[in-house]
């Protein structure tokens, strides 16, 4: 019926199989993925182009990333190598992205960027231009929040962590946040941030989405 009624269809949800499935079933429909809980393209689309208006080339520039090895890391590993931005993923152990997320990611890497696992926060930051986190508890993991508040507390992202960076790095987090846990309000309401900037360009890179799957 779907296929009868509508071009695009924009699916939010938690399993990743729900989307695949919706494509593999309605060939004819263009499928958007706006987040399930292995990937959130939209969101890295979002992300580079936030650091593209800031940035301007972004050739040899290097993003880490601090926290969970959720969905919005899997895709900014996916995306931002492929304008020759290196991605530093610094996560605890067993909260690390798959083997197979990794090598996907290095294989699309362009201009000599690289995609590196850290398990020391302050390492990955070292010398990067913007570090990004979300976070510690996703959704369907509540009955794991308690224990994910102390596995992650070293990886919060605060002023000490940002001092570790590039001069002029960014803060950036794919909202909402939980001031105080992945983030420190100081972080958050910084002139560093640019957390806005990425919930603005949501709206304009999904509607380029829609236009080149449309046109």
């Amino acid at each position: 019926n779907l296929e009868r009624w509508v071009t695009a269809l924009v699916i939010r949800t938690y399993a990743h199989e729900k989307v695949t499935a919706f494509a593999s079933a309605a060939p004819k429909l263009h499928v958007i993925n706006a987040l399930s809980d292995r990937e959130h393209p939209c969101q890295a689309l979002a992300d580079v182009l936030t650091v593209r208006e800031r940035w301007g080339h972004c050739q040899g520039r290097a993003i880490a990333y601090v926290g969970d090895g959720n969905n919005v890391a899997t895709s900014l590993a996916h995306a931002a190598p492929r304008l020759g931005i290196s991605v530093h993923l610094a996560c605890p152990s067993g909260y690390e992205l798959p083997g197979r997320v990794l090598e996907e990611a290095s294989h699309g890497a362009r201009e000599g960027a690289k995609v590196q696992a850290f398990v020391d926060p302050r390492e990955a930051v070292a010398g990067v231009d913007a570090i990004y986190t979300d976070v510690w508890t996703s959704m369907g993991q509540e009955v794991e929040a308690a224990k994910r508040r102390r596995v992650f507390r070293p990886y919060q992202v605060n002023s000490a962590l940002m001092a570790a960076a590039a001069p002029g790095a960014l803060f950036m987090h794919c909202l909402p946040a939980h001031r105080g846990e992945e983030v420190t309000a100081d972080v958050l309401e910084s002139t560093a941030s640019v957390v806005f900037d990425q919930a603005e360009n949501r709206l304009h890179t999904q509607k380029a989405l829609l236009l080149m799957l449309l046109s």
